[in-house]
């Protein structure tokens, strides 16, 4: 298939004719690059949140309603090698 660059705005883009989309599964984002004097579009890699990403947010919150106190009391259940071997400050 041929096609022609058409201004779009300030820019200029390309038509892609819907048999090719399906063909391809391109979508909404696609990801640009150049290789060897060459356009290749193909399909952009799903963004991923950081891990913990909102944490410090979601800790600052619960602390101030309240909700980060330990469920166990000041000093967590106790086992026997808790008593027996281990060295309480």
């Amino acid at each position: 298939m041929k096609g022609k660059i058409v201004r779009i705005g300030n820019s200029q883009g390309v038509r892609i004719p819907k048999p090719l989309l399906e063909q391809t599964g391109l979508a909404d984002e696609v990801e640009i690059n150049v290789e060897e004097n060459r356009i290749v579009i193909s399909p952009a890699e799903p963004e991923v949140s950081p891990p913990r990403k909102g944490w410090a947010k979601a800790f600052k919150a619960m602390a101030a309603a309240g909700d980060d106190v330990l469920l166990d009391g000041e000093r967590p259940l106790s086992t026997k090698w808790d008593e027996e071997e281990w060295e309480w400050e």
